[in-house]
């Protein structure tokens, strides 16, 4: 039968036990969410929302999510005062800072289309008397 965690560390040194300890606590850091952020920058989901310009319950249902755009994240972050920075990590290589992520992201911002004319069937009916 396996040891427990507890009986494995009893058996390291007390330096050993510190540093496991320590890196433990620094994975355990590096991995927060979204609402572990903003709660972290004293943020409520209400000042996260006015900041974004949209309503408290968008706030909760992005925190929720597992996939959005990167656009998306950036904003999100930067009203926080933060940066997102993108890095693609290889096995065989040091980590790689993937560099003008945020000016094509500022770009396509800029880009937006011309809103473009409703259809008829979109267009409210007129009445008449």
């Amino acid at each position: 039968m396996g040891k427990t965690y507890e009986e494995l560390m009893a058996e390291l040194s007390p330096e050993r036990r510190k540093r496991v300890e320590a890196r433990a606590a620094k994975l355990i850091a590096e991995e927060k969410s979204l609402r572990d952020l903003r709660q972290a920058r004293h943020l409520t989901q209400q000042r996260m929302a006015k900041r974004l310009g949209v309503k408290q319950h968008s706030i909760s249902r992005l925190e929720q999510r597992s996939d959005m755009l990167l656009s998306t994240l950036r904003d999100y972050i930067g009203k926080m005062g933060g940066e997102l920075e993108l890095t693609a990590r290889f096995p065989d290589r040091e980590p790689v800072r993937i560099k003008g992520f945020a000016d094509i992201a500022g770009k396509a911002q800029t880009r937006r289309a011309p809103a473009r004319p409703r259809a008829a069937a979109e267009r409210p009916r007129r009445r008449t008397a």
